[in-house]
């Protein structure tokens, strides 16, 4: 009577009909392959969660340069709302200094058509500069435009500082030309006090919802990046 006997290998080891130990062969992908199932949602919150943890927080230098960005923006938007008016009549100088000039002569000439101007010009340049610095830092978009907007305040003060020490040359934002400001007499001190309260409201505003905006950039990469075709919202 024959028996059938396990095949083995020079080593005396089990094999399979193809050859390959029974005890340790490999398996292939079909033998073994399971996707467990994945939520989505679920996935995508922890892994942004977890970038927050460790990027969010405010970024100085990308402030700075969303605050570079702001004020090469009002500059620029200054001279052009400058360059309109002059060729429509609306002030009395050639240039955007001289105007400005001769509105500081006398306050009660400055016009809310001129006020509204400067205050959109403002507004739209520190929305560009939060937009930029929250763009650079990914997270903490609001963060960062109050950073923006930190840095030009820390500035003007040293430029006050400098030019009081030093003197008038020193004045750099004062002496440039296309520089946004409302001209105010010196004597109107109440005014001068509520132009800047507003000014300072109007710039804030504009950081934040640039920061914000700025960020949610990221927000639709990760959102394609991790699988959710929705976009979702920042902690």
């Amino acid at each position: 009577m024959s028996t059938s006997s396990t095949p083995r290998d020079s080593a005396g080891r089990p094999i399979d009909d193809s050859g390959r130990p029974i005890d340790d062969r490999a398996y292939t992908a079909d033998d073994r392959a399971y996707t467990a199932p994945v939520d989505r949602e679920l996935a995508h919150s922890d892994a942004l969660a977890l970038e927050n943890r460790r990027f969010r927080g405010v970024k100085f230098g990308s402030a700075f340069f969303g605050w570079l960005t702001a004020f090469g923006a009002a500059v620029l938007l200054t001279a052009v709302v400058g360059a309109i008016g002059a060729a429509i009549g609306v002030n009395t100088g050639t240039t955007v200094e001289e105007a400005a000039d001769a509105a500081a002569d006398n306050a009660e000439t400055v016009g809310i058509v001129g006020i509204i101007a400067v205050a959109v010009v403002l507004f739209v340049a520190y929305l560009a500069g939060g937009y930029v610095a929250g763009r650079m830092a990914r997270f903490s978009g609001a963060l960062q435009g109050v950073a923006v907007w930190v840095w030009g305040i820390v500035i003007a003060l040293l430029v006050a500082i400098l030019s009081m020490i030093l003197g008038a040359q020193w004045d750099i934002l004062g002496n440039l030309d296309s520089f946004p400001r409302i001209p105010m007499a010196d004597s109107a001190t109440t005014t001068g006090i509520i132009t800047a309260v507003v000014a300072a409201v109007i710039t804030l505003g504009g950081a934040i919802l640039g920061g914000m905006a700025g960020m949610k950039y990221h927000r639709r990469v990760d959102s394609v990046g991790l699988g959710d075709e929705r976009v979702v919202r920042d902690r």
